[in-house]
């Protein structure tokens, strides 16, 4: 785990040499093991290295093959390199860190190697014969990679923030998709909340020669189901979802450092290190606890901790140490999010225990219908028969709603009745809102601005008369999870908010050949009668009755108590500044903070707290 830097096109050796410094120094916090940069032609390469596997200097960053024509900075793992270096006879091995097979296989086949791989990546190549440059990222997009363009520089990096320490990008907000942001309490697809700067896709890959840029794929989850799933007996879908994910927790447990993994008590969690317990003995636990029991998941962690012998930990967070860490994770936030506090410092105790990388159970509710959207969905293909009334009677039956039962969901309940159609795209868009696009509208005028990402990447890669649409149901809701929520939200913020600690997080629900699997997998297996029904059966008799049966509680803060108490003055203050910028309504501001005090319904603390790290956000990194 590492940052990456880079800048292609022509550059003097001092301005280039400082620019490629102030870069990798923006990077410090996600690699404190060593720093290296190259100059070749039109390419500047900086690296910041966490060494995790072959700790050797000879494994030290920028690499360059013997003939000094191919050069290679990379950030992740690649978990089966072993395997994959026996492969590769005719290069000469000089390390034993899979930085040096990727740059081999590389050579050997191009990218056309990247699907024998099995990891998380993102890494720039240089061909210094063919004055080629290649960007790729992994096929689930855990590892990040942001890229801006100038008249004649391609600049990329790990993190927007070393994308404006280049002095090459301007920090100026996105109106186009401030709106999206307001909606979400994130930008989903391509774009960021910044100007100019945008996110390399998931599995994507770049090649840039004689400065003209060609984009491409080489997985998406639609594309790449693994048939071979279908006609299979319950018994033997279990069976082969048991060894799947058995093989992916082997696999992310290969490292030269110290390694844990986080445990809330979930089902998720649970599994994951019930897993890891039998292959790593006394394996370190950690997880956060409250003294407000209705938020602490402390009792059913210790359950697991127990149950397989692991070292535990146990971080009891009161509101006081929340408001001393508040600033640090501000500053974490590489691009602004309404989550992520939670992670930073469950990663700080981790790091501060001498770990260096943890196993997470991320991406388990995505695959195993563990959100209440997953049944929503299903049964609401039942319910056709509502949009047969005009669209002004479902309107109407929407604002009795509202008026019966103030509150969010009625909200949402009647922008769905109202859509043309009951499809997925038209649904799934409320499914993640924080905030009405009607509202947003009064926040800033800006708020209605731009197309609806959510909307069009979930119909893209789904939508009727697309490949998508044959997968069964539940398939196409795990699909629009992963294109919009899992990794805008939840994956990002997992990535800044541990590499501000310099710590490592594995996600063994995300191997691409157990998510191929389970996206093949009908949804009369898998839809929830309970809780993650396939999985939970899957993992047979390692997961005890009071974590399978237990309320899903989800791994939060008690934000609402907090907002209001200890978090009041931070809130006040920074609405007060966000409402003093042009782009938003100082009014509209103010009115919903108020209304939020007064305990309105409408106006939870979630649409509320996005607003806060936006301006924390913005001030911070001085964005105009």
């Amino acid at each position: 785990m590492c940052g990456i830097n880079g800048i292609y096109g022509s550059l003097s050796q001092s301005d280039g040499q400082r620019k490629i410094a102030k870069m990798n120094n923006a990077l410090a916090h996600r690699g404190p093991d060593a720093k290296g940069a190259i100059q070749k032609s039109m390419i500047l390469l900086g690296h910041r290295r966490l060494s995790i596997i072959d700790l050797s200097s000879a494994a030290n960053q920028p690499m360059e093959d013997p003939t000094g024509r191919y050069t290679l900075i990379f950030n992740g793992e690649i978990y089966n390199f072993r395997k994959l270096k026996e492969s590769i006879s005719d290069y000469e091995f000089k390390t034993n860190c899979d930085t040096e097979v990727l740059l081999a296989g590389l050579i050997k086949w191009g990218t056309s190697f990247l699907s024998r791989c099995n990891g998380m990546f993102a890494f720039a190549f240089w061909d210094a014969q063919k004055e080629e440059l290649i960007l790729a990222r992994d096929r689930m997009g855990i590892k990040p990679l942001y890229y801006a363009r100038t008249n004649e520089h391609l600049i990329f990096s790990s993190e927007i923030r070393s994308l404006l320490k280049s002095e090459m990008v301007q920090g100026e907000l996105n109106l186009d998709v401030l709106g999206e942001y307001l909606r979400y309490q994130t930008v989903n697809g391509t774009n960021t909340i910044l100007k100019g700067i945008f996110m390399l896709p998931a599995g994507g890959v770049m090649k840039m020669a004689d400065n003209e840029i060609k984009l491409s794929s080489f997985w998406n989850p639609v594309e790449h189901v693994d048939h071979s799933m279908t006609g299979l007996s319950y018994a033997e879908t279990t069976a082969v979802i048991r060894q799947k994910l058995d093989e992916s927790v082997q696999r992310r447990l290969i490292a030269d450092v110290p390694m844990g993994a986080f445990l809330s008590g979930g089902i998720d969690s649970s599994a994951i290190v019930a897993l890891a317990s039998r292959q790593k003995q006394k394996l370190r636990t950690f997880t956060i606890s409250f003294d407000n029991s209705e938020f602490s998941e402390a009792k059913y962690a210790q359950i697991i901790a127990d149950k397989y012998d692991t070292a535990h930990t146990e971080i009891n967070l009161a509101p006081e140490a929340l408001l001393q860490n508040l600033p640090s994770a501000i500053t974490a936030m590489d691009h602004p999010s309404g989550d992520g506090i939670n992670t930073f410092l469950v990663s700080k105790a981790a790091k501060e225990a001498g770990i260096t990388a943890v196993l997470s159970g991320l991406g388990g509710d995505e695959l195993f219908a563990g959100y209440p959207i997953f049944k929503q969905f299903y049964q609401l293909r039942d319910k056709g028969w509502i949009m047969s009334f005009p669209r002004f009677s479902r309107a109407l039956a929407g604002n009795v709603l509202k008026m019966a039962r103030p509150g969010v969901a009625s909200s949402k309940i009647k922008q769905i009745i109202t859509e043309h159609y009951l499809d997925l795209e038209n649904v799934y868009q409320y499914s993640r809102e924080v905030s009405s696009r009607e509202i947003n509208a009064t926040l800033s005028p800006y708020g209605k601005r731009g197309e609806n990402s959510v909307f069009s990447l979930v119909k893209q890669g789904v939508g009727y008369q697309t490949p998508g649409y044959s997968l069964p149901i539940l398939s196409r809701v795990t699909y629009a999870e992963i294109v919009t929520y899992l990794q805008a939200v939840l994956l990002r913020d997992s990535d800044q908010m541990s590499m501000a600690h310099a710590l490592e997080i594995r996600v063994p629900f995300l191997d691409h050949e157990l998510v191929s699997a389970v996206m093949a997998v009908p949804d009369k297996y898998k839809f929830p009668t309970s809780p993650k029904k396939l999985l939970v059966d899957a993992m047979g008799d390692l997961l005890p009755s009071e974590i399978v049966n237990r309320p899903k509680m989800g791994f939060t803060f008690p934000w609402d108590s907090w907002m209001r108490n200890e978090l009041k003055d931070f809130c006040g203050d920074h609405l007060s500044a966000l409402g003093a910028n042009d782009a938003f309504n100082a009014k509209a501001i103010s009115k919903r903070w108020d209304d939020f005090l007064k305990g309105k319904p409408q106006v939870t603390w979630s649409r509320l707290w996005y607003l806060c790290v936006l301006q924390a956000w913005m001030s911070e990194n001085e964005i105009n």
